[in-house]
């Protein structure tokens, strides 16, 4: 990467928070609270410099315990800095026999995974957590280790920053019977104080599809799906204007919006790109609609169940089986899904005629179609006839 480039993509990063993308589910409800209860719950205190510990999970069950628990379709509330979205989704499903894995697409502007999975790091056998995605142009890609366990009130776990530690940024998950609280911290890699960024409240809807991946897989095993060796690493990690190695993130940076994702994650210097990965697939979905309907936004999901009856008619019943809810900015007409579980699924696309922001009565809805995707594929689709009013 070029000095002039690498300047530029420092300038663009400053200015991203580098944890959780926005969505576009907002609400005005309560402050959702914070996991750790401080004066300040948005703020961390710095801390000096000092080694990064992470928790053996060598001859334990604690590796098993998590990615037990991470697995499921949660389904709940999501504040996002002061904005509070008040429906929201993550789908955890196995992909290797120890890496289970979720994403969040965005839509037009990117999108945001967080995977977990076994590995080693400096000597030792442990968790780790893989965040990042594409933002406006922006790759990035950060990695996490565990180094806080406790069973107080709920099994919680912390993950920092592999390279910089708490003070970069961290995300601290708790489980408790069928729930899950998950923050994330972020300091936009070392500008600022580590400040809470996201908090997600909900509960698992179902296991079902990440039981099913789970036997597809052979998952849970106590085996390394990845070895975090810092010796072996490519050194391309984020770092101040100074040359200083702040974190252990990736970047990389186009101006192309037809980008190829395994040329920008092979530019940052990620050692453990989406090519690595098992399992997963891609989807182009290819939408027609009509010319007088080109300048309008598009809400394009894939459930496991169809939101709509055969006659394109909403059915409210099933609207939490949304995995994935990525939104189209006018005119776009294709979107591809990246990192995406197979499975059996159901395509609906609402054009939102009155330019409200959300799904609403007077939008325009295809009858959810149904494609089935299998494990390590390149699916192609389109949709038509996005004309029935609800």
């Amino acid at each position: 990467m070029g000095e002039r480039h690498y300047k530029k993509l420092w300038f663009k990063i400053k200015y991203w928070i580098p944890i959780f993308l926005i969505p576009m589910f907002i609400s005005c409800e309560d402050e959702i609270k914070n996991l750790v209860q401080q004066d300040n719950p948005d703020v961390t205190q710095p801390e000096p410099n000092k080694e990064i510990i992470p928790v053996s999970i060598e001859d334990t069950d604690l590796g098993i315990i998590f990615l037990e628990n991470m697995k499921g379709h949660w389904i709940g509330e999501n504040k996002v800095i002061n904005d509070i979205y008040d429906w929201f989704s993550f789908d955890y499903r196995p992909i290797s026999p120890s890496h289970i894995h979720g994403i969040f697409e965005g839509g037009s502007m990117g999108n945001l995974l967080t995977s977990f999975f076994i590995t080693q790091y400096k000597g030792k056998k442990t968790l780790m957590a893989r965040n990042g995605g594409v933002l406006s142009g922006i790759y990035r890609t950060s990695y996490f280790v565990l180094d806080s366990v406790n069973n107080i009130d709920g099994d919680y776990y912390r993950f920092v920053d592999a390279k910089g530690g708490k003070k970069i940024m961290y995300m601290e998950l708790k489980f408790q019977n069928n729930k899950l609280n998950f923050n994330a911290y972020t300091s936009k890699l070392g500008n600022r104080l580590a400040t809470r960024h996201m908090t997600f409240k909900g509960e698992r809807s179902t296991s079902e599809l990440a039981d099913h991946a789970a036997l597809e897989n052979q998952f849970p095993q106590d085996v390394i799906e990845w070895n975090y060796d810092e010796n072996n690493l490519p050194q391309y990690f984020a770092t101040s204007e100074d040359g200083t190695v702040k974190s252990a993130t990736y970047l990389s940076y186009t101006e192309n919006i037809n980008y190829n994702l395994s040329d920008l994650a092979n530019e940052s210097g990620d050692p453990f790109t989406i090519d690595y990965h098992t399992y997963l697939s891609y989807l182009k979905v290819n939408i027609d609609r009509e010319s007088q309907y080109q300048d309008y936004k598009i809400f394009l999901n894939l459930s496991y169940f169809p939101l709509t009856d055969e006659n394109g008619y909403f059915n409210s019943d099933n609207f939490n089986s949304i995995t994935q809810f990525p939104e189209l900015s006018n005119k776009e007409e294709s979107f591809l899904f990246t990192y995406l579980h197979p499975g059996t699924y159901y395509i609906t696309a609402i054009i939102d005629v009155n330019n409200d922001g959300f799904i609403s009565s007077g939008d325009l809805v295809n009858s959810s179609k149904e494609i089935n995707v299998l494990p390590e594929s390149n699916e192609e689709v389109t949709i038509t006839n996005i004309t029935v009013q609800n």
